[in-house]
């Protein structure tokens, strides 16, 4: 159904309307008059009650506007490519974004998308040439992969979208690949031991901090001798390190402090010897912090896996070992969310809730006993034995 929102100063209609589209959501139009031609297209917005206030407040406004000023053109010939485009696009967020941000959709960017797309017109860009690009990109990469490379070519064509160069955006028509959900597959007691048995050096103590604290693989090449308090057995997490830049916590929980478990000290002493001279715990042949988790994971994680004779699996298994041990041990849940830098103990048990450790006794044993004491009920039971 059609709604008037607003009326140009030459008395002309700006209209918007709903249409159902291929992905099975509802998006909002408008519709308006340029040049004695009709133009309909979509705002690439789902119809919802917040998307209509910024449509009704913002959008239109402003379309409005360029109508009356005569700044609204449709010129094709002028349309640039995504490459051209993407320029823009980038300089438009660098204020808004991390900068590690930028650069990882940069990087996504020149590798997964420029090649297929970079030297075609935005508005040649169709439906079928996004289905055909994700479907060829499922052949080397995982579904979760290919969901974040879509987020940098979304956001450039939304950009486009909004600047209306182009009349939609074809990648919203095109499903996401479906993410299998990640299995937790954590590591035994004895594989922990086993694992720190065949490690050496600053790498065993890095395996350690990980088995022993739940911490992430950035805040630990991002942990600092400064942040370790020896004398409160306590560690300040307020940092990580990804690709070699340095930023927070990945979320506001996450920066926290943690306990140093009396397992973990032995490590903690051993590696003090190590870089104790140094601003990070873990560091580099020339003493600075280690890049990124690739570093460690591509080689000692590996080698040190195969020497134990164990399985693969991630190097952040190391993290859901942790809480899995400590969860099936009987330990506070409270106290392992925080560790872990959960929002609340419902995350965790989000997560883990088959590894809690369950005792067994009888559950809700005082209500029997008070209905033992209760002849009618009593008779009840003994007439159903019965």
């Amino acid at each position: 159904m059609s709604m008037v929102i607003c009326s140009s100063e030459k008395g002309q209609q700006l209209n918007t309307f709903t249409r159902k589209q291929k992905d099975g959501k509802t998006y909002i139009y408008v519709d308006f008059t340029f040049n004695n031609k009709r133009v309909r297209k979509s705002l690439d917005l789902v119809d919802t009650i917040k998307n209509r206030k910024l449509v009704k407040n913002k959008i239109l406004p402003e379309l409005q506007h360029k109508l009356n000023s005569g700044m609204f053109i449709e010129n094709k010939d002028k349309i640039p490519t995504l490459n051209e485009f993407k320029v823009e696009s980038f300089a438009m967020h660098k204020g808004t974004r991390r900068q590690s941000t930028q650069d990882d959709y940069r990087i996504s960017y020149d590798k997964h998308i420029a090649p297929h797309f970079g030297e075609m017109k935005l508005d040649k860009i169709k439906p079928s040439h996004i289905a055909k690009w994700q479907y060829l990109l499922l052949e080397t990469l995982s579904p979760s992969r290919i969901r974040n490379i879509r987020v940098v070519l979304t956001g450039i064509l939304k950009d486009a979208l909004i600047d209306e160069i182009i009349d939609k955006n074809p990648v919203s028509l095109i499903s996401v690949p479906k993410i299998e959900k990640t299995k937790i597959t954590p590591f035994s007691q004895e594989e922990i031991f086993k694992i720190l048995d065949n490690a050496q050096g600053q790498n065993r103590n890095f395996f350690a901090l990980g088995f022993f604290t739940g911490m992430r693989s950035g805040e630990m090449i991002g942990l600092k001798w400064s942040d370790v308090d020896f004398t409160h057995a306590e560690i300040n997490i307020s940092r990580g390190i990804r690709m070699g830049r340095i930023s927070a916590t990945k979320t506001i929980g996450s920066t926290r402090t943690i306990d140093i478990i009396g397992s973990l000290i032995p490590f903690l002493l051993e590696q003090k010897k190590l870089t104790g001279d140094c601003e990070y715990v873990f560091v580099n042949n020339k003493k600075e912090h280690i890049y990124d988790i690739k570093r460690i994971r591509d080689t000692h994680w590996k080698k040190t896996l195969k020497k134990a004779e164990l399985r693969y699996r991630t190097i952040y298994q190391t993290r859901h070992t942790f809480a899995t041990v400590m969860l099936e041990n009987g330990e506070d849940i409270l106290w392992v969310s925080n560790m872990l830098g959960h929002v609340d103990a419902t995350m965790t048990l989000a997560k883990y809730a088959k590894y809690v450790k369950r005792e067994n006794k009888i559950r809700a044993s005082f209500l029997e006993n008070s209905l033992a004491k209760n002849d009618t009920i009593m008779a009840l039971f003994e007439n159903k034995v019965a």
